[in-house]
C-alpha cells in the first residue's frame, strides 16, 4: 500500500471529553487568519533574527519558473541560484543540535563519513488555492473534535484546526495531528513512481507503481454531511517487476476509524482473484517496504493514534527538508540518489522553519512497535517533515524524513520523496521516486464517478 495517501484518524489518551478540548476557538482568535496569521494558521511574520522570512503567499502562478511549460513535467528549481549557507556534519553538529530533530542527529552519528545536512536560505514556498483558504477560515469557527477525539465535525475542504487551541487557550496535539491528516494535497491525483528498498551495502530493488487517490474531503461540490465517514479512496497497481505486474490494492479510508476501520482489497494477477485484505493499520509491517515501516508510518503518519498518549512539546525553529526540487530532477538517476545508508545529501536541501513538535507515548496496556514517536510539523503546510520512532526499550530506532517541495500546478506543498530509515539494520526505504519515470504527478479538479474505486472494478482496472 502506497505511503502518501493514508492519514485519516486518531485518538489519544488526553482528556478529550472535556468542554475545553472540544470547543471552537473564539472569534477573536479566528479573525487572525489572513492577518497576523497566514490563511493556513502559521505566523505570517519572520523571526527576530531574520533567518526565517515573512510569508508572502508562497509560490503562486506569477512565481513559477519560466522553464515549467506543462503540467506533469519535472519541476524546475525556482531557487536554483541559491548557494549553500553551511554544511552540518557529525564533526560540527553540536553547534546546531538545538535546531536538529533527534532523528537527523542520529543519521549524522550513524553515517559520519557520508551523511550531512546542507542548509540553504529559508524560502516559505507553501501555498494553496484561495477556496481552500476560505474553507479553512470557516473551519476555524465551526470545527470540533468528537467521539473522544477519534473524529471531528463541522469542517470540510481544508485543515479543521488552523488555530489548534481549546477554549482555555491550550494547544491540543490531537488537533495538530488532524491537520496533518487532512492537509491539502489536491482533489484527484494520479502518479507513476518507484519505491526502493536499499540494503546496507547500497544494493536495492525497485517496485514501479501507478497510483490514484480521490480525496473525498476536498470535493468542490461536497460537504461534511455528505462524507458519511469517508475520507479518501486509493488505488495502486504494480507496473514492474514483471513477476508482480498487474497486482493491485484498493483502499477505502474512513474518517473515524474506531467507528469503522478502513477497508482494503487486493488483486493477485497470478491468481486473478480479488480478496479482502486485512486491516492495514497500526504497526502491521508493510511487506512491500521490506518490513522497514509499519502501516501507520505511511505518509509519515496515518490512521488511528489511540494507542499513544499525545503531548505538545512546543513550537520551535528547526532545520527540516524543504524545497527539494533536485530530488525531483531527471538530472539524477536512481543510482545517483540511492547511496548506502541514506539518499545522496548532495541532492537534498534543508532550511530553517518553525515547526509544531508533538509526541506520542505508548499507553499502559497497549501494544505497538513504537513506544514513543516524535513528529515535527511544518507550520506553513501541516506536513510532518521528520518523525523520530523509538523501540520498546526507549531507544531511537527508526527515522522518517519527508523531503518537501511545492507543486506549481495545484499549488500544494507536498513530498518529493519519503525516506524511512532503520538505524539498527542501516537499511532504508525510499518512496515516491520519479526521476526516471514518465507521466509523473497529475492533478485534476474532476474526480472519477462513484464506483470507479469499487471492489468490483479492481480486476478490470488491473488488466489495463
Amino acid at each position: 500500500m502506497y505511503k502518501l495517501f493514508h492519514g485519516i484518524v486518531l485518538a489519544c489518551g488526553l482528556s478529550l471529553a472535556s468542554t475545553a478540548a472540544l470547543a471552537k476557538v473564539p472569534e477573536s482568535e479566528a479573525a487572525k487568519l489572513g492577518k497576523e496569521l497566514t490563511p493556513y494558521g502559521a505566523e505570517r511574520a519572520g523571526n527576530a533574527a531574520g533567518t526565517i522570512p515573512a510569508w508572502d503567499g508562497g509560490i503562486t502562478s506569477d512565481k513559477v519558473p519560466a522553464e515549467y511549460t506543462r503540467p506533469g513535467m519535472h519541476h524546475p528549481d525556482p531557487f536554483a541560484d541559491d548557494k549553500m549557507l553551511y554544511k552540518i556534519t557529525a564533526a560540527n553538529m553540536a553547534q546546531y543540535q538545538d535546531q536538529l530533530p533527534a532523528g537527523i542527529q542520529a543519521l549524522l552519528k550513524t553515517y559520519p563519513d557520508t551523511f550531512y545536512v546542507p542548509v540553504y536560505t529559508s524560502r516559505r514556498s507553501a501555498s494553496a488555492p484561495q477556496w481552500v483558504y476560505d474553507n479553512i477560515a470557516r473551519n476555524a469557527r465551526t470545527a470540533e473534535l468528537v467521539a473522544s477525539g477519534n473524529g471531528f465535525t463541522n469542517a470540510y475542504g481544508g485543515v479543521p484546526f488552523p488555530i489548534p487551541k481549546n477554549a482555555a487557550g491550550e494547544i491540543e496535539p490531537l488537533m495538530i495531528l488532524w491537520n496533518h491528516l487532512t492537509r491539502w494535497r489536491g482533489i484527484y491525483v494520479k502518479r507513476s513512481s518507484a519505491d526502493a528498498s536499499v540494503q546496507r551495502n547500497g544494493s536495492y530493488s525497485l517496485l514501479v507503481n501507478e497510483q490514484e487517490v480521490d480525496f473525498l474531503y476536498y470535493h468542490r461540490d461536497g460537504s461534511f454531511d455528505k462524507l458519511n465517514n469517508r475520507l479518501l479512496y486509493f488505488y495502486s497497481t504494480v507496473k514492474s517487476p514483471a513477476r508482480l505486474a498487474g497486482s493491485a490494492v484498493l483502499v477505502h479510508d474512513t474518517l473515524d476509524q474506531t467507528r469503522e476501520p478502513r477497508s482494503a482489497w487486493g488483486y493477485n494477477a497470478g491468481q486473478r482473484r480479488v480478496r479482502r485484505a486485512p486491516n492495514l493499520a497500526y504497526d502491521m509491517p508493510v511487506a512491500s517496504a521490506d518490513g522497514l515501516m509499519t502501516a501507520d508510518d505511511l505518509d509519515i503518519f496515518n490512521g488511528a493514534a489511540d494507542r499513544h498518549d499525545w503531548v505538545f512539546l512546543g513550537k520551535k525553529e528547526m532545520l527540516i527538508p524543504y524545497n527539494n526540487y533536485r530530488l525531483n530532477s531527471p538530472q539524477y538517476k536512481y543510482a545517483d540518489l540511492l547511496t548506502p545508508g541514506h539518499v545522496n545529501p548532495e541532492a537534498t536541501r534543508f532550511e530553517l522553519h518553525r515547526v509544531w513538535v508533538i509526541e506520542g507515548r505508548l499507553k499502559s496496556g497497549q501494544r505497538h512497535l513504537y513506544s514513543r514517536r516524535t513528529f515535527y510539523l511544518d507550520e506553513d503546510s501541516w506536513n510532518i517533515a521528520v518523525a523520530d520512532q523509538y523501540d520498546g526499550r526507549g531507544d531511537l530506532w527508526r527515522v522518517s524524513v519527508s523531503y518537501l517541495m511545492n507543486y506549481y500546478e495545484q499549488p500544494v506543498l507536498w513530498t518529493a520523496l519519503d525516506v524511512y530509515h532503520d538505524l539498527t539494520s542501516q537499511r532504508y526505504f525510499a518512496g515516491f521516486l520519479d526521476n526516471e519515470e514518465q507521466g509523473l504527478l497529475e492533478f485534476s479538479d474532476e474526480p472519477p464517478e462513484e464506483g470507479y474505486f469499487s471492489p468490483q472494478s479492481l480486476r478490470r482496472r488491473s488488466k489495463r
